[in-house]
């Protein structure tokens, strides 16, 4: 439910909350997520020419890794402003500037994360889709992100000029694989290499660009080529069923056999998009510069404002069942949130935040409710990918950095100390991989460690730490890409040279069956001696849920001062894993009785005893040993189908699907990550170079007995693999 309309915009404030969008762009990899980016900061006039990716000169991917691999690594904010033309095709927002706040964010699984934390403080976003491949599995990874999140989207089908491009079957697979109420609202004119412009269904006109003119800035808003006049109609008829089928106003004209009017249809489009009750979708080749600008369009036309969605909800801090809306008023308490960490070389740690209501001015003084601190604000930044440009205010709707603040983390909400509430933070998959890494040199061993302690601080799903059995400093992170990217950053930003180890899984432990254990820790020498002892019950939890400690002691068997320490044992013991030495899930665990000595019983006597405990209960309760499963889709030319799935197959996957889609196969897989380390070269080798391939985590399943015995071992040889 939206909020009632109310003045909450400050007159110091240049384009209003009304004619604010905070949008991202999201997609699989290779979807053309920065190139459409790219065209959209040359049409709104913030850039002169256009870069292409495979030049390595966008605005958006200007980390040099980024530009060596042509992929996004890090999600870019970037702000450009647009003004809808008086040219036929609209009325609502004719000639009113509006200002696009956009995050280009990656579509490799390694770098999952930045998608995860924008999509956290966006009001809506544009879903790119291939013509050609359709709904990707990374397709459908931002998608659940987006949807948990409660982003409202429009989808953008690119690459329509490529050979195989198939609109119809784009939008087919959108409704099949995402479950999306997903209806055109352009269809394109001609397609592969004689797509030649859209027709605005809304609209009723066709916009034709012009074959000579490389830049996409010509093109004629004009009538339906009568060849299309048909499809068209039917096309819109489609479209205004479906909105009638959810919208009232749209319902009524129906049944009263009224004709519906553009400006009446386009609003409805824009209710049930910003409460995610459609999709509308464009189409489009952002690489040959057509139907980029329609695209902007819509995103005024039919994406939120901060004021189209419901307020933001914030938790007391000490009571978090209460929830507190926060309204997006100018003259509101200030409420943000920290979102994103970068270090920059040139300003420092740079703090990305949202502004859900209030004003931040230069020397306000901030407060951050989980440290109990405030701190006072020294500079604020707007951000245009790269560059930095200092600004007096921000305002809610706003997204800004802020530069010198200490003791921030990813998801902080830094607010008025009269307002101490948290907003919800973005959630993190845990790494799946891990490699022990060491300086070359000793004078980089200092160094190493201030990187890598920045870099985590920076990505909430790398993480850093010291095994203890070998004292080896171990770096694990979503993919060896992840992993080669973090060196290399060490390498260029902090100058450490460092080696490291062969990748290792991040396998899990876990338990069949119920069981009991019991600890005692006795220690009896000159003097007071120790004693602890401590009884468990544990059974298997449901998958997901993770661990669960129960204090179920009753008639002070244990005291309430020893319980905490007991707990801590049996969390010490889950993170050590009993089995291969590897962190346990999914388990409820019970501590059911116990006994004390008045005299000799101390927290450390029952922290061992709480370990004990839980290892018993352990051994007796059928452990075993969990790998992390990718989901692995191929596509290659048929030829190399069976060569292929043969491969598939030798690595332990199972196959779940095989599609024939546009020319090629799509083969569907469960894979073990254990088998996947070189498949990138290994599929170039099967194929010629012709096939290609995408993974991302899937799920946890047990080890086969097979190949039990040789992880079991190489964990106790490489205990620098446990994580």
């Amino acid at each position: 439910m939206t909020q009632p309309a109310k003045p909450v915009n400050s007159p110091n404030r240049k384009y209003t909350m009304e004619c604010t969008r905070n949008i991202g762009i999201v997609a699989h990899i290779d979807g053309g997520k920065t190139t459409t980016t790219e065209r959209i900061l040359f049409y709104t006039g913030l850039i002169h020419k256009m870069g292409d990716v495979d030049d390595g000169n966008t605005v958006t991917d200007w980390m040099e890794q980024e530009r060596e691999r042509g992929i996004t690594i890090t999600s870019a904010a970037t702000t450009c402003y647009w003004t809808q033309k008086e040219d036929g095709l609209h009325k609502t927002f004719a000639n009113v500037p509006h200002r696009i706040n956009i995050i280009d964010t990656p579509g490799h699984v390694d770098f999952t994360a930045e998608v995860e934390r924008s999509m956290r403080v966006l009001d809506g976003a544009i879903a790119v889709f291939c013509g050609v491949a359709g709904v990707q599995p990374q397709s459908e990874t931002v998608w659940r992100q987006a949807t948990k999140y409660k982003v409202p989207r429009i989808a953008f089908v690119n690459k329509m000029d490529r050979v195989g491009a198939n609109f119809e079957n784009a939008v087919s697979e959108m409704r099949k694989k995402l479950g999306a109420y997903a209806y055109p609202v352009s269809i394109p004119i001609g397609k592969e290499d004689q797509f030649r412009g859209t027709v605005d269904l809304v609209n009723q006109k066709a916009i034709i660009y012009d074959p000579n003119d490389e830049t996409g800035l010509n093109y004629e808003v004009t009538d339906i080529p009568a060849e299309m006049q048909e499809e068209s109609a039917k096309a819109l008829a489609e479209l205004i069923d479906a909105v009638a089928n959810k919208d009232d106003e749209i319902a009524e004209l129906i049944i009263e056999n009224k004709p519906v009017s553009t400006a009446l249809l386009k609003r409805a489009i824009r209710r049930l998009t910003c409460k995610i009750e459609i999709v509308p979708v464009l189409c489009g080749s952002a690489f040959k510069k057509r139907g980029v600008q329609p695209l902007v369009d819509a995103v005024v036309d039919y994406l939120p404002s901060p004021l189209d969605i419901p307020p933001a909800e914030g938790s007391e801090i000490d009571n978090e069942e209460n929830k507190i809306p926060v309204i997006p008023d100018d003259n509101g308490k200030f409420c943000s949130l920290a979102f994103k960490l970068w270090t920059d070389p040139f300003v420092g740690k740079l703090i990305f935040f949202r502004v859900y209501s209030g004003q931040l001015k230069k020397g306000d003084t901030i407060y951050n409710p989980r440290t109990r601190k405030r701190e006072r604000v020294s500079r604020v930044m707007m951000i245009q990918a790269d560059k930095r440009i200092d600004v007096e205010t921000t305002f809610a709707g706003d997204i800004a950095a802020l530069v010198g603040l200490r003791n921030i983390t990813t998801g902080d909400t830094l607010c008025d100390e009269n307002f101490e509430i948290t907003l919800e933070r973005p959630t993190f998959p845990e790494p799946v991989i891990s490699m022990a890494i060491e300086p070359k040199t000793k004078a980089d061993r200092e160094k190493m460690s201030e990187g890598l302690q920045r870099l985590a601080e920076e990505d909430p799903t790398f993480h850093c730490f010291t095994n203890e059995e070998t004292s080896q400093l171990i770096i694990a992170g979503m993919g060896e890409l992840h992993l080669e990217i973090i060196r290399d950053r060490l390498l260029r930003e902090f100058k450490v040279e460092a080696t490291a180890g062969a990748p290792q899984i991040a396998y899990r432990e876990t338990i069949t069956k119920a069981a009991e254990g019991e600890g005692k820790f006795i220690r009896q020498s000159g003097g007071r001696g120790q004693y602890g002892h401590a009884l468990v019950t544990i059974e298997p939890n449901e998958k997901g849920k993770g661990v669960e400690i129960e204090n179920k002691v009753v008639g002070g068997a244990i005291p309430k001062e020893y319980i905490p320490a007991v707990i801590d044992g049996v969390e010490q013991a889950v993170k050590d894993g009993v089995l291969a030495g590897y962190t346990m899930i999914d388990v409820k665990v019970a501590i059911t009785d116990g006994t004390f000595h008045e005299v000799d019983s101390n927290e450390l006597a029952f922290k061992m005893a709480g370990i004990f405990a839980f290892k018993d209960a352990v051994k007796k309760a059928g452990p075993i040993l969990l790998e992390p499963i990718m989901k692995v889709e191929c596509t290659t030319p048929d030829e190399y189908q069976g060569d292929l799935t043969g491969d598939l197959n030798r690595r332990r996957g199972k196959i779940q699907s095989i599609e024939a889609k546009n020319g090629a196969t799509s083969l569907n897989a469960n894979v073990p990550l254990a088998e996947m380390f070189g498949y990138a070269t290994a599929i170039r080798s099967l194929s010629k170079g012709r096939a290609s391939y995408s993974m991302e985590p899937h799920s946890f399943e047990q080890v086969p007995n097979s190949v039990l015995a040789t992880i079991l071992d190489a964990a106790k040889s490489k205990p620098a693999a446990r994580t």
